[in-house]
């Protein structure tokens, strides 16, 4: 997830339109090439496996372009911050959720991540404030999110059972969130690299989470034990590093620099949709009428946040 800088929004050509529904189906297809991987590679491994092939690609695209090696050097505790929150301790969260839950519900959930944001902007920053709007977005996007989590989240409240409804256990549809508040953080953390070419900030990022993700893959999964998986989870981690997170991020860089992040941003409604026809088509996933409710509660809430939709009925 990357940073969406508050500008203004810039009409999008047809061609602008096109590139960020393709990114939408590149990111909600993350969530189905993950929920593939993860039933034979473990987490951990797995996250390693996305960020450190995604990273020599980048490598590879950027070509020592951009004064990247100097970069990297001279903010390299910084990238590994970032590498930190923004890719190896949501993915671990996220790829640990999803032994348990589909690739539908996981997006969903990780759809929160523009709420966390807003948050943790007006707590951390001077020129993101809460408004009326935001507020009722985060409050819409929340009460979704409680949706789609159900009677579980109340259960320590209540003394209530917590996994007598016979779906996931509660801990696999909170990761996702808490994955969400930490992509949030990170976006509040990445204004301090405005100054540094994009690809150059993504290729940082991966390159640091990789290298925090060795010694804890090692430590956990013990990689080379483990059996080689299947050609369908091998492309399915080949599709995740390489299309999803290399591809993605040049591709998001470049709808940015033609129509903005605001509009950028709007990808953020496209995920789930496309996460969930993929996870119906392909995996047998079905979306109940509670978790259905829910997305459509947060897809609100997030609407609410951009809102240039009410803007334009105000100005009609």
């Amino acid at each position: 997830m990357e940073q969406p800088v508050s500008v203004s929004a810039t009409r999008m050509s047809a061609r602008t339109w096109g590139l960020l529904a393709l990114l939408g189906m590149i990111w909600g297809g993350s969530f189905f090439f993950a929920r593939v991987a993860v039933a034979h590679v473990p987490p951990a491994t797995l996250v390693l496996l996305r960020v450190g092939i995604a990273a020599l690609a980048l490598h590879v695209y950027i070509a020592g372009r951009f004064d990247i090696y100097a970069t990297l050097r001279a903010r390299w505790r910084a990238f590994l911050l970032l590498g930190l929150i923004n890719n190896a301790v949501p993915h671990m969260l996220i790829f640990l959720g999803q032994t348990q839950i589909g690739a539908g519900l996981a997006s969903i959930l990780n759809a929160t991540t523009p709420i966390f944001t807003v948050l943790i902007a007006n707590r951390f920053t001077l020129d993101e404030k809460l408004s009326s709007q935001k507020i009722a977005g985060c409050l819409i996007g929340l009460v979704g999110t409680a949706v789609l989590i159900g009677p579980r989240a109340l259960a320590p409240f209540t003394g209530a059972p917590s996994t007598n409804d016979g779906g996931p256990p509660l801990w696999s549809v909170v990761l996702p969130v808490l994955a969400a508040a930490s992509y949030g953080l990170a976006a509040t953390y990445g204004k301090r690299f405005r100054d540094v070419a994009a690809p150059v900030t993504a290729a940082g990022q991966l390159t640091a989470s990789t290298l925090l993700m060795l010694p804890v893959s090692f430590a956990l999964d013990t990689p080379w034990q483990i059996p080689l998986p299947p050609l369908p989870a091998i492309l399915a981690v080949l599709a995740l590093a390489l299309v999803s997170t290399a591809y993605g991020y040049i591709l998001f860089f470049r709808i940015m620099a033609a129509a903005g992040a605001t509009n950028t941003s709007l990808v953020t409604l496209l995920v789930p949709p496309s996460a969930i026809l993929a996870g119906m088509l392909f995996l047998g996933e079905t979306l109940t009428p509670l978790g259905m409710l829910g997305m459509a509660l947060v897809l609100l809430g997030l609407v609410v946040l951009d809102g240039r939709l009410f803007a334009r009925f105000r100005t009609a």
